[in-house]
Formats: structure tokens, C-alpha cells, sequence
């Protein structure tokens, strides 16, 4: 199987690449500079710019599941709207390289607790609201798609917090809300985010859903 990886040097995305490696995939890493992708002879590097159609299209072409790990920067001052169009960019371009699997690395900001969506809590840290507010509304957006089948991934609100960067290899799942351990947390390391994401690829537990894990 083949799977194309965007954003394939960021954190997220250079986990996704070594945890398909490692389970024998052939991975298409995508990225602004792929370069920076670790080298191995199950990877294909292609350099693109995700605003360039054509060329993300021709990227994309043959991939039997594309994987967005799109980041616009955490820094951009544009972070919104960049991400916002980059996502619509990259849901148009899996369509039209004709690939029906998308799965999408979205938020936490997006869960909802009693109802209420953690990015639109007033305690939500302002310096990531606006990245986090684009993949919270982009989820409104993506539950509307009807051509492709299509995943979103909620991480754990808190990243690496628990498992200090290790793989366990272990991991709970739920959809809308967070998931939580004894002590009250919503933990999971970025090495088990890669496992769920290459688990759900193999067992297509949340087609045209959203979902989440944590330990």
C-alpha cells in the first residue's frame, strides 16, 4: 500500500513517515522541503507547494491513502486563514488525483466537553487559538464531504506529556469528547499518535468520522 504523508518533516508528520516505514509501507513524503525526510528505500521525497494544484495533484496520483499533517506555523500571523485554505486545497487535490482515503490530522481544540468546544473555553492559550480555531471550524467543513472517504484525528490534549516520547504501542480511542486516564488527563505521546493513525488505516474503525486517543 501506498500513503502520502503532507507535511512530512513537520512533527507530526515525521512520526507518521517512521511508524509506516516501520510497518512496510511505500510513503510518498510531501512537504516544502523534503529533504529533511529521514532517507530510506520505502520513501519517495517530492518537493511541493500545497497551493500549487497541479502539482500537489501529480503528487498525490496513485496514493491509495493520503494523510494530511498540514501545518501553516504556529508563528504565522495569517495562521487562520492559511490553514484554512491550505486544508480546502489539499481536500480538492486528493479528489482530483482521484484517491477516496483522506485522513486528516486535525486539533484538540475541536473535543467537546459538556457540549462545549475546548478552543472556544476562555482559558484556551492564545497563542495556539488561532491555528487550533481553523482545524476546529475545518472539522465543520470536512463532515460535509460526500466524494471521499475521510478521517479526522483529535490528539490528546496534552502531546508527549505523559510517555515522555515513547511508543507503547497502546492507546484508547473515543470521538468527540477527550479521552482521559485515571489522574484526569488527556495524554498520548507522539509516537502512539502515529500507531492510531496507521492502526485506523489498516482497520477503518472511523470512516467519515472523527475521532481521538489517549492513553
Amino acid at each position: 500500500m501506498k500513503v502520502a504523508v503532507i507535511g512530512s518533516t513537520g512533527y507530526v508528520g515525521s512520526h507518521l513517515v517512521k511508524e509506516l516505514v516501520d510497518r512496510n509501507y511505500d510513503v510518498v513524503a510531501i512537504a516544502r522541503h523534503p529533504e529533511n525526510t529521514p532517507a530510506s528505500e520505502k520513501v519517495t521525497r517530492i518537493q511541493v507547494d500545497i497551493n500549487d494544484h497541479n502539482q500537489l495533484v501529480s503528487a498525490l496520483q496513485g496514493a491509495d491513502v493520503v494523510i494530511s499533517a498540514f501545518n501553516a506555523g504556529w508563528t504565522n500571523p495569517n495562521l487562520y486563514e492559511d490553514f484554512t485554505n491550505g486544508a480546502l486545497a489539499i481536500q480538492q487535490a486528493v479528489k482530483d488525483a482521484g484517491v477516496n482515503r483522506f485522513i486528516v490530522i486535525g486539533g484538540a481544540g475541536s473535543l467537546l466537553i459538556d457540549g462545549n468546544r475546548l478552543v472556544d473555553s476562555p482559558d484556551f492559550p492564545k497563542e495556539i487559538k488561532p491555528g487550533a480555531l481553523a482545524a476546529a471550524d475545518y472539522l465543520d467543513t470536512i463532515k460535509k464531504e460526500d466524494q471521499l472517504t475521510w478521517t479526522m484525528f483529535s490528539p490528546a490534549i496534552e502531546m508527549n506529556a505523559h510517555a515522555g516520547g515513547t511508543r507503547t504501542g497502546k492507546y484508547r480511542t473515543g470521538l468527540d469528547a477527550p479521552v482521559f486516564d485515571q489522574e484526569g488527563h488527556s495524554r498520548l505521546s507522539v509516537e502512539d499518535l502515529a500507531v492510531a493513525i496507521a492502526d485506523e488505516i489498516e482497520n477503518k474503525n472511523f470512516l467519515n468520522k472523527r475521532f481521538t486517543a489517549a492513553y
